[in-house]
Order: structure tokens, then sequence, then C-alpha cells
């Protein structure tokens, strides 16, 4: 029996395309009229297995929300317009992951900005500093906590697990009021159940919020988060008795802190946390969902011995150690939620092997009790490969974006049960097989190559003292210099010039044109504001990775394969489906045009191999490390290029280095080991004049800053500021860091524009820790997101602020 079209899923119609606003509920028989689409004969609770979906990408499949959110900051739209694309958004995915067959549907993982920052609204836990005077939380008080405002800074922002999205951290103290302050859970479960959708709710769980959350300033160091658990526990009891008096028959909590490291007293307090939450489950069944990696033993043994709890989602993709603990004893009546189907990559799933893996779990927990679901929630993939006509089909065929995973779920739990689609089965083996046999994949020459690496550690001959002191005398540079990260701001006509170019509509030599007249102006505006190290804006790039891999053989591009980064940001991860190289050079002509518009040191810049690598989606044919090693060669022939042509500084970015740390410290310092040496391997054969630089933003790097030490640079530009200067901590408490660094100055991701005396009280307190002659003066990050009207009189204070205290430290001698 053909349940799905037998046609290959990549070129078939998508069931998860855009729909129009649904503002009807969905009737019994459209339903079984879309469902014997597939199975004719059947009603849809004959047909609907036991599915699951974790969460699913809230951006839309155009990037709708996007828009709509920069159109409603930017004052050219009203709230209810924006409210109105939020709703259309809900309303499609919900509507379409019920004709597709999904059981249990996520509910409230839509979000304005971040899932995090929801809770924190939930719980009322707004920092005083937003003057928040209580009642429903509103856009306001929202958008000033994740963005800041013209007088208070937005909240500190940090990488989710070891993904790129970035969330919101609490801001939590003994003194902390907390109230239930917005009611956005029940109220989307309403609307949904209003279209004739039954949601799922998901919550982030309480364990994890406080888990995540940062003590507030000065009580640092004394302070138990999870000491709070009896002061937001009756709110969670709360938000539980409104969702069960509005309908709700299923409570899904997630609570990924469970694979981490965790000591007994933890344990002790989530075990603590759901005993107490119990009494107010009755009537309902309470998912405690996991992922990102394996559970450890002692937490698995918690989570399955609570008693108030119905069910238990496991990532089975990336935990895959965690069905010996499954094998070695789940307890009966408890449902298993099988995260089978891959959340974080792109490759198609091997459903075979899949089907094999869910067999024998059924035999483990009966045939009634084993869910379907993906290994995490889809919002760390792209949305729907029907947006992508024109990428190569044989590619094509191997992969599945979030819509195509749907549909691998539905079509595993109808295997399950017996209902399996043959052909649909036959079409993926034969894909899978492909890309098995593929001669694009695999250049012995670029493995050979990269496995003769491991030889050696690939460390410049010179020290970085010997090597600082020789740049010196080269680049001449006053005492705290002031340089940018790398990109300016990308206005609508750059990109305009790049989409037109891409497009064919305008000629190579109007496109030069007009990207020189840009760096131009980028270069001028420098020398302008007195900037010592200049780069050149970086108007040619579209992505700091996505630029690069459109070079570099291995690769692959999507068209609309976009990722929520944070907030607004989008991503676009090119995909790395085989062996990798660099055929010519990549950047050497912007960067030579640019330098030779100055006098003044001009910064060649480059995306380094663990952030390409951890900002794609990664083959997963071959271990991460020798993909990584296979990069790390093609920047090296980058850099040397660079020297060659003359450019005295190159920074090459890892930024991304800290985020693909393994979540178990037992992992630590294997990838640690490959990562540091991959970045090394770049820059080890350019001559001690040439200054390396490299840039890491948004992560907590405090616990791997002797890795980063080991990375050799020259000279570090690191975020700083909008986690209020944390990473200056580890400076007080004794590491001694002898190369250049640029702790930064102000946060980019906020248009808030910082004060001279602002950023002068940021520099003094890094000089209170480190030495003079190596700190350099900088923003957190890039300036591509801002404005010119914001990135100008914020530069403006920083050159100032650097003169004044140039002037000070001159007078004090």
């Amino acid at each position: 029996m053909t349940l799905i079209p037998s046609s290959k899923l990549a070129s078939a119609p998508s069931l998860l395309s855009p729909l129009p606003c649904i503002n009807k509920p969905i009737s019994q028989k459209k339903i079984d009229s879309v469902l014997n689409h597939h199975i004719p004969g059947l009603t849809s609770s004959e047909r609907i297995m036991a599915s699951h979906i974790v969460g699913y990408p809230r951006m839309g499949p155009k990037r709708e929300l996007k828009f709509a959110l920069e159109s409603f900051w930017d004052k050219k739209s009203s709230a209810e317009e924006l409210e109105k694309v939020a709703a259309d958004l809900r309303a499609s995915i919900w509507k379409q992951m019920a004709d597709a067959g999904i059981k249990y549907i996520p509910g409230n993982t839509f979000s304005y900005y971040d899932q995090v920052l929801d809770t924190i609204a939930l719980l009322g836990a707004v920092p005083p500093r937003y003057n928040w005077s209580g009642g429903e939380i509103g856009f306001d008080t929202y958008f000033s906590m994740a963005r800041g405002n013209a007088s208070v800074p937005a909240m500190e922002m940090t990488k989710w697990f070891d993904t790129n999205y970035h969330f919101i951290v609490p801001e939590l103290g003994p003194d902390v009021k907390f109230s239930y302050a917005s009611h956005k859970a029940v109220n989307e479960y309403k609307e949904a159940k209003a279209l004739g959708v039954d949601t799922v709710p998901v919550l982030v769980g309480p364990f994890t919020f406080l888990s995540l959350s940062k003590p507030a300033k000065g009580v640092e160091k004394t302070f138990n988060k999870l000491s709070l658990l009896d002061k937001i526990l009756p709110i969670y009891k709360e938000v539980i008795a409104d969702l069960k008096a509005a309908g709700a028959s299923w409570i899904q909590f997630d609570e990924p802190i469970l694979v981490m490291d965790l000591e007994s007293h933890q344990l002790q307090a989530f075990t603590k946390a759901y005993s107490e939450l119990e009494s107010s489950f009755s009537g309902l069944n309470v998912l405690i969902e996991t992922y990102f990696a394996d559970v450890p033993e002692e937490a698995f043994k918690a989570v399955t011995s609570l008693s108030g709890v119905s069910a238990i989602g496991f990532d089975l993709v990336r935990g895959a150690k965690t069905l010996d603990l499954i094998k070695g004893g789940f307890p009966a009546g408890k449902y298993l939620f099988a995260g089978v189907v891959d959340g974080r990559n792109i490759w198609a799933n091997d459903l075979a092997a899949s089907l094999t893996t869910l067999q024998a779990l059924e035999g483990i927990v009966g045939k009634d009790k084993l869910v379907v679901s993906t290994s995490s929630s889809l919002l760390h993939t792209a949305v729907d490969l029907v947006n992508e006509p024109k990428l190569d089909k044989e590619i094509k065929s191997w992969l599945a974006f979030a819509a195509q995973k749907v549909v691998e779920v539905d079509a595993l739990a109808k295997a399950l049960s017996g209902a399996k689609d043959e052909a649909f089965f036959s079409a993926n083996a034969a894909a899978q097989a492909s890309r098995k046999s593929s001669p694009r994949v695999t250049n012995e020459a670029v493995q050979k190559a990269a496995a003769a690496l491991r030889g050696s550690d690939h460390r410049r001959a010179t020290n970085v003292s010997a090597r600082l002191d020789a740049q010196q005398k080269k680049l001449n540079l006053p005492i705290l210099p002031t340089t940018t990260i790398g990109s300016f701001p990308q206005t609508l006509e750059l990109r305009r010039v790049r989409r037109e170019y891409k497009a064919k509509k305008i000629s190579e030599d109007g496109y030069v044109k007009a990207i020189k007249e840009e760096i131009s102006k980028v270069v001028k505006l420098q020398e302008e504001l007195d900037i010592d190290v200049l780069v050149h804006g970086e108007p040619e790039r579209n992505d700091m990775v996505e630029y690069f891999g459109e070079q570099l053989s291995g690769f692959a591009f999507t068209a609309n394969g976009w990722v929520q980064s944070y907030g607004s940001r989008c991503v676009k991860p090119p995909i790395i489906y085989g062996d990798v190289s660099r055929p010519n050079p990549m950047t050497v002509f912007w960067s030579s045009t640019a330098q030779s518009m100055t006098k003044r040191p001009m910064k060649g810049m480059l995306t380094g191999p663990v952030t390409i690598l951890n900002w794609s989606f990664v083959r997963n044919d071959q271990p991460r490390f020798e993909t990584c090693y296979q990069i790390a060669l093609a920047i090296k022939d980058e850099v040397e290029d660079l020297e060659k042509a003359g450019i005295n500084v190159i920074q090459i970015d890892e930024a991304a280095l800290r985020e693909g740390l393994p979540l178990r410290k037992a992992e630590h310092a294997f990838y640690l080991d490959w990562a540091v040496h991959s970045f090394r391997i770049t820059n080890c054969g350019v001559q001690d004049t040439t200054q390396i630089h490299t840039h890491m933003c948004y992560s907590n790097f405090n616990d791997i800053i002797h890795s980063i030490i080991d990375m050799d640079a020259d000279v570090i530009t690191i975020e700083n500021s909008r986690s209020d200067e944390k990473l200056l901590s580890v400076f007080r408490e004794g590491v001694k860091y002898g190369a250049g660094i640029g702790p930064g100055v102000y946060d980019i991701h906020s248009p808030r524009i910082p004060s001279t005396e602002e950023i002068a009280d940021r520099v003094n307190k890094m000089l209170a820790v480190l030495d003079t002659n190596i700190l350099w003066v900088n923003p957190d990050c890039g300036l591509k997101t801002r404005k010119y009207a914001e990135v100008k009189p914020a530069l403006q204070n920083m050159v100032a602020a650097a003169k004044q205290i140039r002037t000070q430290l001159a007078s004090a001698k």
C-alpha cells in the first residue's frame, strides 16, 4: 500500500510549503480527505501513528518573521502587523504538521526572539534596569531585554549548548520577584485549538532554565541558582493549570541540561522539582525531552525514575550510547520518544537503519509505548528543500530539510506500524547508495595531504613575544591600537549590487567598480575616525562562511536554506558534501585593492577552518576532524598568498571554536587538540613580521583559555562587553597572556551607542588585569548588522576613549 507519493522526497510537492493564514478550524472531513490522499479508506484517527516533532523553525520558509521584526524595530510597521505575520506562520506550521500525519505537534516553540527570553517573560524575571512595572510583558520590555535601548544595554547572549543558536541569559539573584507575566504558552495553545489542531505545549524546563542562568551582579560567587526552584515552581504550576483548563492533554518540558556533566546535588534538585510539580500533572501526560548528546547514566536513572512523568525523549543520533541504557532497563508503562531523525543536520535519514533501531526499541518498551521523533528541535536545520529548485539534483537527493524530516518521521512511524511505503524506502536506499559511491565526494590527493598533517603540531618557529617585537618595528602602532573586527554595515544598495550581479543583471566590471567604491568609502571613514589598523569592510561577502565555501571545492549552496542564529539574524550554512580544496585565491584581490587605498595596515580577513566547519552542515560519512584538516590546508594556501601580496596583518576568525566543544568534559581534550591544531596549520608558514589575528565571540571562553593561548595567534579580539566582562575574570585569577588581546569594548548586537566615558571605563578595567603593551581597543564583533548612523558615533567614541587613556598613561610616566 502506498502511503506517500513514490517519487523522491526532494522532488515531491512539499507537505510543509507556506500556506495562507488559516482563520477557521480544520474540519475532520478535510483532514480525512487530505489523509486519504495517501491511504484511501482510512480516517485520521486510524492513520495518525505515534510520531512527534520536538520543535520547528520559526522564521518561515522565506524568512517572513525576520523581515516583519526588522520592519517593526525600524518603526515601519505596527505591532499588529508583526503579530499577524507571526499568527500566519504559526497557523501554517500547525496545519502542515497535522496534514503530514504528526500526532504530537509542538506548540509554544514559536518565538519573537528566543525561547529562553520567552521563559524569562513567563516568570517575570526582568532585571531591574528595564524599569518593568509589572503586568503582562509587552514588546517594549521584551525587546529591550533582547536588544537594549537608548539608556540600558541588552542582556547577555551566548550559545545554546553546542549549536550556532544564541539565547538570552537569565540574570537571577536572591531578591528577584517572580510572577506569571506572560501567557504566551496558553494563548498559543488556544490559538491552535481554535484552528482544529491539538498541540503539545513546550516549556523550557525549570531545571534547565535555572542551570543556564547567571547570578546577578554582586552575588556571583555566593549564590546558588537552584535555590530559586521553590520560587519558580509555583508559576510553572499556574501555567500547567491554565494549559490543563484550556484542554491540553500533553505538556513537553525541555530539559537538555540533563545531557551535561551534573553533580549529585544538581540531579537531586531536578528530581525534587518534578516531584514538587507531580501533583499538578494529574490528568496530563508529561514528556521530558532531552537532546544534543547522550544522557549520563545517573541522569538517565533520575529522569526515568520520576513517577509523575509519562514519557521521556532521547536524542538517539548524537546520543547513540543512550540506547545501551534503554536496553539495560526502561520503566514499564512510560512512553519512549525515540529521536532517530537528525534535528541538527540536513542529510536524509537512513530509513532502513532507523527502522531497525526502532524495531529493537519496540521489543523493549512495547509497540504502544514507542513514539518516533526528531533528535532535537528542527530549529537548527533549514526549512524546506522545495525552495531549492536550482540545487544540484544528485546532491539534493541526499538531503532532508525540516519539512522533509517531518515526512521521514511520519514514514518511519507508519513503517513501524506495518504500513511501510516500500517505494519511499527504496528511493531513500538508492539515494544513500548514490552518496556513498559518488566520485564527486572523494578527492584522494586531498585525503592524502590531510592524513599527512598528523605527524606535526605545526607551530611557528619563533615565540610570540619575539614576533610581536618584529611586527611592531614594521607596523609602528601606538599603544592601545584601535581596530574593528571585519565587516561594516551592509546597506540595501550593497545587497542590491550583489544580488543583481549574482542574477547576471550587471556585468563583472560594473560589480567590481561598485565594490571598489564601497571599499574606498569604508577606508576613508576609518582614516577620518583615525583607526589604526583598518579593514576593507567585506562588501563583497554575503556571509563569513558562505563566501569562502562558494570558492572551495566540496561545498554546495542553497538559495533559501536559512537557519536562525539569534533574534532576526539568520545564516545560510553551506553544505560540505565532499573533500575540500581551494582551486583559486579567494580574498587576495579585494585585500590588495583595499591596501592600495591607504598607508595604514589593512587586515586580510579570513574565516578559520574550525568556524567554517562548525557553521556548515558537515558531511557525516567521515570524522569531523578530517574535514577540518582539509579546510585548514585550503586556508593555509590563502594566508600565504595574502602575505605574498603584501598584506602584513591577517585575521583568521575562529568565532565558533568554543561552540564546537563537546558537551561532556571527557571529550573536550580530543576536540580542542584537533581544533587548535587546525588553526595553527593555517598560519604556520608565515614570517615573524606577519601579524596573525583571530577573533572569537559569544561563548564562555574562560574554561578553554589555555587552549586559546595554545592557538599561538599574535593578537586575539574577543567578545567581552555583552557578557559583563566575564572574560576579564580569568586574568584576575592569574592566567598570564603574553600575546596581543582586544576584549570588546562595546556590544554591536544592540543599536545603543556607548559614550566615550563608558568605553574608557571598560578599557581601564582591562588595564587593571592586562599589560598596556598587549591591549587592543575594538568592538565586540563585526558591524555588518548595524547602521552607519550607529556605527560612526560608536567608533568615534571608541577612538576618543583610546586617545584619552593614551594621554593619561603618557602623563603618568
